[in-house]
């Protein structure tokens, strides 16, 4: 039997909302297939957590554990981490150094998807359509009169690199966009600052499924706050609709966008591209490539609506991993 490390946790504001999902995986994975370790990996530890919650260090060399005196090697790596180390390429430079295979994508995909400007600035010459942005770094001068000029009100403050919409805000006057940018500045030292897109939001699931590139179903998203935030993402404020009320031909060309971006990007494992679509015309937010995976998720749901159960979507990413 295969050994699997399930890793979770990481050193963002979404360790919490990883821990939940290391721990879907660990329910749904097949325990007669494979050996299951939950390893927690925190910025002041990293430890194998067992059964009855006792933890064993991680040996950082060679990735291993010792436990009841004996060194335990890993086959494979679920990654579970959202945020950084697990989502920006870090992780994934590490277990390609120890010859490990993991799930999600290799480590320059993690890193390039993570940086929301970078992504976006990649995929603009492939005909992909995002919304008017204005980047700034922590230190730059702050002309707020040329970052309204260029995007216009309203408008939204994102970090650049953090995700579960940490540190984001919808700006509607000049005197909430000094603020807005401050509070973005918590969560990274990089800011991208886009246009607000008036239309229907929807997230797309896009896998490689038995080694086909698969688009899952679409998700529409109806936020009963401002926008899709924290709030409306993991205490219920939100309609996620599978498959969403879009018509067979927005469908189609919203499928055919998010499955391009992801061979483009020379994508493995999951994603999960978020889009608006405005006058049918699907423009792209951003891509996640270790997307929630607790039972409430988007793209567990969208594999639902396709008829693959979780074990199934757990087993198929061991099963590609080990493929590599």
């Amino acid at each position: 039997m295969k050994n699997v490390a399930i890793i979770m946790g990481g050193y963002s504001s979404e360790y919490q909302i990883s821990l939940t999902s290391g721990g879907v995986v660990y329910q749904y994975l097949d325990k007669t297939k494979y050996n299951l370790f939950k390893v927690h990996i925190f910025k002041n530890k990293w430890v194998y957590v067992d059964e009855l919650n006792e933890e064993f260090p991680i040996n950082k060399n060679d990735f291993s554990i010792e436990a009841n005196g004996k060194k335990i090697t890993f086959d494979v790596v679920f990654n579970a981490i959202h945020g950084t180390p697990g989502e920006d390429g870090l992780m994934q430079a590490y277990f390609e150094l120890l010859g490990i295979p993991q799930t999600s994508c290799d480590y320059y995909q993690s890193a390039l998807t993570f940086n929301k400007r970078d992504l976006l600035s990649v995929l603009k010459p492939y005909g992909i359509k995002t919304a008017t942005s204005f980047y700034l770094n922590l230190g730059d001068e702050i002309d707020l009169d040329k970052i309204i000029e260029t995007v216009q009100l309203p408008c939204f403050v994102k970090p650049n690199k953090s995700g579960s919409s940490f540190g984001i805000s919808k700006v509607k006057t000049k005197d909430e966009l000094l603020p807005a940018i401050e509070n973005a500045y918590k969560e990274d030292n990089e800011i991208i600052i886009e246009s607000f897109l008036d239309g229907v939001e929807v997230s797309v699931g896009v896998i490689n499924y038995k080694g086909k590139v698969t688009v899952l179903p679409i998700t529409e998203i109806v936020s009963e706050n401002d926008f899709f935030d924290y709030e409306a993402k993991y205490l219920g404020k939100s309609q996620e609709i599978t498959p969403a009320r879009i018509s067979e031909e927005l469908k189609l060309k919203v499928e055919t966008v998010a499955k391009k971006a992801y061979e483009v990007l020379k994508m493995k494992g999951f994603s999960r591209s978020e889009f608006i679509i405005v006058n049918n015309e699907p423009y792209m937010l951003e891509m996640n490539t270790i997307p929630g995976m607790t039972t409430e998720s988007i793209l567990p749901q969208q594999a639902a609506a396709a008829g693959i159960s979780l074990t199934e979507l757990f087993d198929n990413a061991i099963e590609l991993a080990l493929a590599k």
